[in-house]
Formats: structure tokens, sequence, C-alpha cells
């Protein structure tokens, strides 16, 4: 059992028959009032994000979660096809249950595949990945007020906001839990 004050990103539990990860938590205390902790979680079965609010002290049951190495091979359209770097066994996973997780997967990316009681629940990728621009389109001169940005397509084809300077062909780092630009690559 773990306490709910204890929550910090990452954790994973299990809440009414669902298993969940924890993206955020809130604690707050008003007056005389119990202490609530508020929480932003992952649902790992179905991929849907909640907030649920806990009072505080209430404790939940610990997930273990069983997380292996795998290298992603190819998205078929209805899934995608990871390989385990140890034993070359081939896992299929359906692209339902990792729609954000699509934005960032290029032939031969390492990621973690989250397994409960040898249950598949989704990957978890790193945190900031690196991947090539396909296609911007040049800055406007005197379009520099204030943190100038322009709209840019990545190689997955996913369209995230890129200072002026960077170029069609070049690569950038992106972040995996907002999806936003960080720094060239």
């Amino acid at each position: 059992m773990i306490n709910v004050n204890e929550f910090r990103p990452g954790i994973t539990f299990e809440f009414e028959n669902e298993i969940y990860v924890v993206i955020s938590a809130q604690h707050s205390k008003q007056g005389r009032g119990q202490a609530n902790v508020k929480t932003k979680v992952k649902n790992l079965r179905t991929g849907a994000i909640t907030i649920k609010t806990f009072s505080g002290g209430e404790r939940v049951e610990k997930a273990h979660i069983e997380k292996i190495s795998m290298s992603f091979l190819y998205n078929d359209g209805e899934s995608i096809v990871l390989m385990d770097d140890s034993t070359y066994e081939q896992v299929a996973i359906e692209n339902t249950k990792i729609t954000w997780e699509l934005n960032f997967l290029t032939e031969g990316i390492k990621v973690k595949l989250r397994k409960f009681n040898n249950e598949i629940l989704d990957i978890e990728l790193p945190a900031k990945i690196e991947l090539k621009i396909t296609s911007t389109f040049d800055a406007v001169r005197g379009n520099t007020t204030t943190n100038p940005t322009k709209r840019a397509t990545l190689e997955t084809g996913y369209e995230i906001d890129v200072p002026l300077f960077i170029k069609e062909g070049e690569s950038v780092i992106v972040s995996t839990e907002d999806g936003k630009y960080v720094s060239r690559g």
C-alpha cells in the first residue's frame, strides 16, 4: 500500500481495478478542512488521462510494473511491432493504446514496454528524443516581436513550433512529455 501523500510523477498504482501512473500531484489544505491530493493520472490500460482527487492519508495499492527494454521496428497501421533487445522476441501493441507515443516513434528507437502481470499496457518513451525536420517555411523578416516561432513538421508527421533559425533537414530535440521543442539536435 502507498500513501497518496507520497505521490510523485512516475509512481504506478491500482485504484478501482485500473492501473494508473501519476503524471503530476498537487497537495492542498484549506482552512480547517482535510488535506486533499489532486493528481493528474494516466490509465495504463486505456491511455486516458484524468484528474483524480484523494483525501490526504488515503492509501492505494502499489502496482508493480515490469519494464522491458525494446526496439521499435515498424508500424503496420493498426499496431506497432517492438523487438526485445535481449531475446529478439517480437511484440505487437495496438495503436489505440499509444496514440500520443506514435508522434515520436522512429525506426530503431529504444523504448520501455510496460507490463503488469503479463498484460501488455503501453510503452514509455525517453524524456527527450531527436527528430528530423521534414518541412518548414522560411522565417518572415520583421516577424520578431516576442519569442518568434514557426510551424515545422517532424519526420513522424507531428507538427511543433520551432525558433525561426531552424531549417528544413535539421535535427531537433523534442520533449516527449509535452511535445515541445527543446533544442537543436
